[in-house]
């Protein structure tokens, strides 16, 4: 008896010391910690800027000694997300710990956390309702801001080349127009800095309508005639961007341009993760081997402090800024933002601030899983610049070696179109895409009122559909109690009016252009219109293809097909080319299988 005594003390004191756990809300030792608790818990002790509520990812690779920030800048103040993120979303620095660490303090199982191994998919698009069709006798006038962004395009094809169709929101089918040269006659001289062309002809996908095309083409500049260049490059080393279609590549993309740069340009290198910081004081372009050796230290390890790095990529850029030169800050990153400043508006407030130092911003995106790709073609626009999504390195080396003049120089802000259809002649018309670019008429005439941008050489391209009275395409039902538009008269052949409103580069105030749209320029048969027409009409079918096809009838990928290859051209660079291979890609991967698809409403 005497010899059980202890043993059974023992056995008393684990009953009581469970008991005691039990009332006081804790759970067993033995049993593991759930990830939420784990995530609460170890928040608790690192006190992060931001903290999610997703299952912890692993730890990044840490940041090398050569990133130590020259002039660090705090943090912007914490503001609550309102991007529209899922709530998964990836950890502060502070919260992620070892998996050794994370194990123990779940008791050794890792099983309510993410492996490392697990994908993600959380990249935002913002959602945008295709334009509808209009009554010319009910709303006879559309205003947009051109758009000369190409991102959408690179980044349906990264889908399409992973093997699978692009969700339909991160398809915006005038970037998908605008990726493509058009061979537009230039403007005759700089003054004004470029020229617009017309074209009207049937459309494909429905020959009981017509299809009207505008063409802008911005003067040519070579590379070697740019004024002297005050570049920031922004570069995102946060935990996100560990990856080869990140950092990995956005390294080699970088040196593209730096290559380019002479002695009389100047880079400067600023990064951010937690806090921001300078790497790379502003430096010669003659000096390529400094410029080269600063990209390459470069790794990636910490949160992402968006806000503060744009802040300081602002003051580098401002204290290097070129009179009559380009001044410019570069942003390369996959826009995941998740300390600082974090809300979508106050990162636009902060980007059109800056904008008004003179300053232009270019996005480009890198990476998958996580692609922010809202904020990426936003910010762009506020900041009077473009954005482009960087896939491959062949895709860096277009936009900046081959573009590299309409990436880098603008050659007018603030550009408005706005046509006036005329209601005797004109049933219904529907502006085909530019769906987050639409105006409001009075803001044609506002030069408060901000707008897109044109590079040197840049070219631009919109399309209308139009259907014409009597011609038995239009798809409403004229208004009982509206005016009949029969008590209007035509003005001679005019279809339509255009009007265009543009900035010089520094100006404030713009300038009106204005030329009527004849009816008998149109051409009776598709085939007769020009290559550039035609291939621009293909190009826009297989956007809205891979948007549903609302009002594309029957005209599926081989309709898209059989119309680029017929009007591919001359392809210098293969674009038109891997074009034909995409449509031929998407009518695989499609269910619908391409031809009948759609869900079409004619």
């Amino acid at each position: 008896m005497n010899r059980l005594f202890p043993p059974m003390l023992c056995v008393l004191a684990l009953v009581a010391l469970f008991a005691g756990c039990s009332r006081g809300g804790d759970a067993p030792t033995s049993a593991p910690i759930p990830g939420k608790t784990v995530a609460a818990e170890t928040a608790q002790r690192a006190k992060p800027d931001a903290v999610r509520s997703e299952p912890l990812p692993p730890p990044p690779s840490p940041a090398p000694r050569a990133m130590a920030p020259s002039a660090p800048v705090s943090p912007a103040p914490t503001v609550a997300n309102s991007l529209g993120r899922p709530a998964a979303e990836e950890a502060d620095l502070a919260l992620r710990g070892s998996p050794q660490q994370i194990a123990s303090a779940s008791g050794g199982t890792l099983s309510p956390l993410r492996a490392a191994s697990e994908p993600t998919d959380r990249e935002r698009y913002a959602h945008q309702e295709e334009n509808p069709v209009k009554r010319a006798a009910e709303q006879p006038v559309s205003t947009f801001s051109i758009d000369v962004d190409t991102g959408s395009y690179a980044n349906v094809r990264r889908f399409l080349n992973g093997g699978r169709l692009p969700p339909r929101d991160a398809v915006r089918v005038e970037e998908l127009i605008n990726y493509f040269d058009y061979d537009y006659p230039p403007p005759d001289s700089r003054q004004p800095p470029f020229r617009v062309s017309t074209e009207l002809a049937p459309t494909p996908w429905n020959p009981k309508t017509l299809l009207l095309a505008v063409g802008i083409k911005g003067y040519e500049l070579p590379k070697t005639q740019l004024p002297p260049a005050n570049l920031v490059f922004l570069i995102d080393v946060s935990g996100s961007m560990e990856s080869p279609d990140k950092i990995g590549l956005l390294k080699p993309a970088l040196k593209l341009l730096a290559r380019q740069l002479r002695s009389e340009d100047k880079v400067a290198i600023a990064v951010y993760a937690g806090a921001a910081g300078m790497v790379l004081e502003p430096t010669p372009g003659s000096q390529k081997a400094r410029i080269e050796a600063a990209l390459d230290r470069l790794s990636a390890g910490g949160s992402t402090n968006g806000g503060a790095g744009i802040q300081l990529a602002y003051n580098l850029a401002r204290e290097g800024f070129v009179e009559g030169g380009v001044n410019r800050v570069i942003l390369a990153t996959d826009g995941d933002f998740n300390v600082g400043t974090v809300n979508f508006e106050a990162l636009r407030n902060l980007v059109e601030t800056q904008r008004k130092s003179g300053v232009a911003l270019t996005t480009l995106g890198f990476g998958t899983g996580n692609y922010n790709d809202q904020l990426m073609e936003q910010l762009a626009d506020a900041g009077n610049g473009n954005y482009a999504y960087i896939d491959t390195l062949r895709e860096a080396n277009k936009v900046l070696v081959e573009q590299m003049s309409a990436t880098l120089l603008t050659i007018a802000k603030d550009v408005k179109i706005q046509i006036e259809f005329d209601p005797a002649v004109v049933e219904e018309y529907r502006l085909i895409g530019y769906e987050n670019r639409v105006l409001r008429r009075e803001d044609f005439n506002n030069d408060a009122v901000d707008a897109g941008d044109i590079g040197a050489g840049h070219t631009v391209t919109a399309l209308y559909e139009i259907a014409l009275k009597g011609s038995g395409g239009s798809l409403t039902e004229p208004l009982r109690y509206g005016k009949p538009a029969e008590n209007i008269e035509p003005r001679g052949d005019e279809i339509a009016f255009l009007r265009l409103r543009y900035k010089q580069p520094d100006g404030d105030v713009s300038q009106l252009l204005e030329w009527p749209i004849r009816r008998q320029s149109a051409v009776r048969d598709a085939r007769e219109a020009s290559e550039r027409f035609r291939f621009a009409a293909a190009v826009a079918g297989f956007g809205q293809a891979l948007r549903g096809g609302r009002y594309t009838g029957q005209f599926g990928y081989d309709g898209v097909l059989a119309l680029a290859r017929a009007a591919r051209g001359p392809d210098p660079h293969g674009y038109r080319g891997e074009f034909l291979t995409l449509v031929g890609l998407a009518k695989s991967l499609d269910p619908g299988k391409g031809a009948e698809q759609g869900q079409a409403i004619r």
